[in-house]
């Protein structure tokens, strides 16, 4: 922006320059900061030369004037140009921001996949704690049941044996 508004002002001052060279060669004087700035802020200095021209006849004025004419456009130009220069960076400057917008976004959904996938893993590792007790108390409940079964097997065992005979 700064370098922006330093442009404008090295304009608006190489467009004083003009007017400083139109009055010195009308006039053939040097003029003071005041006169030239009263010429522009008055718009002056395109009657001035107008004076001068019908004064003195057309042939040396008139090349300066073409000459002046064509860098007062040539500056109206660059200032267009500017603008459209300024507005291209307030875009971008525009879309930066909504990236930055998108990349925290980005960010925050992988913190909160990263959350998920910890507690995940914890989770799977209680699961494989609790799969190990549980088959650690299936065995325990079968080897009860069989002792259970030989207990009262025992007792029974001679009278199935007479049973069998």
């Amino acid at each position: 922006m700064d370098s922006f508004q330093g442009l404008r002002s090295r304009m608006n001052d190489e467009y004083k320059e003009t007017v400083e060279r139109r009055y010195f060669t009308i006039t053939g004087e040097q003029a003071d900061e005041q006169t030239i700035d009263n010429l522009i802020a008055s718009g002056e200095s395109e009657n001035f030369l107008q004076k001068a021209i019908q004064e003195q006849g057309r042939g040396q004025i008139m090349d300066t004037i073409s000459e002046i004419q064509e860098r007062h456009d040539a500056v109206k130009e660059i200032e267009k140009n500017l603008l459209e220069l300024h507005q291209v960076f307030l875009d971008m400057a525009a879309l930066v921001e909504a990236q930055g917008q998108q990349l925290n976004n980005i960010e925050s959904h992988v913190a909160k996949a990263s959350s998920f996938v910890r507690r995940g893993t914890e989770q799977l590792q209680d699961a494989r704690e609790y799969q190990k007790s549980s088959r650690k108390w299936t065995c325990y409940a079968i080897i009860l049941f069989i002792v259970v079964f030989i207990l009262l097997l025992i007792p029974a065992l001679p009278h199935i044996m007479l049973m069998l005979k």
